[in-house]
């Protein structure tokens, strides 16, 4: 098999990916949030530009597929219409921040984020996946996902503390965001070609004394598709969200704003819970303990479709299930207790590991998979 192409990048608005279906263009939402008027008018973009799905990323991103070239700028102005456009393509880059999502408006999540926001211009150069995560909720909700400077609740306050270290430093709200970027700055003064990534780096070289110390909080258990204090939240299979079936459901459900998680879910800010068979509305649903990339042909580099085996294969498989078209395994980064990768139409198999792994068994068409064994 031969290796996938490694971009190193993430697509964004300005600067698209071109995949199998033509561009994936990235929205960044802001506090992880949309309003119910942007999220409409998002909608009815993926269907006139896209291919009628919004993709939801594990980075709390929303993605319109199949987008042609010359429908890239004004697909732009479309976005900047509603406010879900940098003005700098530069700062689009610098915001790669996760939001624990049940934040009220106006609390220490909220300000942190958006002081954050303000303040991207005064972060030094970083690599491109480099990012941020504001965890300062009652518990922890992102401690399993990605992010490099993190800033989450504590015993006793607020800690920053640099993935990879089980430790942090003790801060204040009014210097959190200053002490941030002083650590930003650490990062990028040590960092290498070969530790592009904090965890990395401080595996690599250690981290100052002054940035540990203090102990995170306690961590929240997963959140599930169920109703909430805010509203309702709906699972998303594969995160992926039928343009139309979405409108309709704000619509419906009479939702204030959008918010959306790296968990594949959705959260209906105000929204009523409304029956929603084209969204995962069971915590139980093996559907939201399966991941799938798009796949062939969505992906020139994928050498299978991954979708149509996926949901015939979630219901088999005790634990988690992973589809990937080749061996990046994007749509999941940690292991899987199943992990199938795409291999010249065929399906390497892949226990308790990720997609890069060493296979446990190669060559298994789609039709062995759905009879054999895969425990």
């Amino acid at each position: 098999m031969s290796a996938p192409i490694v971009q190193g990048w993430c697509p964004g608005a300005h600067r698209p990916m071109m995949s199998g279906d033509g561009l994936v263009v990235r929205v960044r939402p802001r506090l992880a949030r949309l309003s119910a008027a942007q999220a409409l008018g998002l909608c009815d973009l993926a269907e006139r530009f896209g291919n009628g799905t919004i993709d939801l990323t594990n980075r709390a991103n929303l993605q319109l597929r199949g987008v042609k070239e010359d429908d890239h700028q004004p697909l732009l102005k479309k976005l900047a219409s509603l406010n879900l456009l940098d003005a700098e393509p530069g700062i689009e880059v610098r915001r790669n921040i996760l939001v624990s999502p049940l934040y009220q408006l106006g609390d220490l999540t909220a300000r942190l984020t958006q002081e954050l926001i303000d303040r991207l211009g005064e972060l030094p150069a970083l690599p491109a996946k480099f990012g941020f995560a504001i965890d300062t909720g009652p518990a922890r909700l992102l401690s399993d996902d990605s992010a490099d400077i993190r800033l989450e609740t504590g015993v006793d306050g607020l800690v920053l503390r640099a993935d990879g270290a089980p430790t942090g430093r003790a801060v204040k709200e009014a210097e959190a965001v200053n002490q941030l970027i002083e650590l930003a700055r650490w990062f990028a003064e040590h960092h290498t070609s070969d530790t592009r990534r904090m965890a990395r780096l401080v595996a690599a070289t250690g981290l100052p004394a002054a940035w540990q110390g203090k102990a995170p909080g306690p961590t929240a258990g997963p959140l599930q598709p169920s109703f909430c204090p805010l509203g309702a939240l709906y699972g998303a299979a594969f995160g992926q969200l039928p343009a139309r079936k979405l409108h309709d459901l704000i619509e419906d459900s009479g939702a204030s704003a959008l918010r959306v998680t790296p968990w594949r879910l959705i959260l209906l800010e105000g929204g009523a819970a409304i029956p929603a068979p084209d969204f995962v509305t069971n915590g139980t649903d093996p559907l939201m303990t399966t991941d799938a990339c798009p796949g062939a042909p969505f992906c020139p580099q994928a050498q299978v479709e991954t979708r149509t085996i996926a949901r015939a294969l979630a219901a088999r498989v005790a634990g988690s299930l992973h589809v990937s078209g080749c061996s990046k395994g994007c749509a999941r980064m940690g292991t899987a207790n199943v992990t199938l990768v795409g291999n010249h139409g065929r399906f390497d198999l892949v226990k308790n590991g990720r997609a890069g792994d060493e296979p446990f068994q190669r060559g298994l068409s789609p039709e062995t998979l759905k009879t054999m064994d895969l425990t």
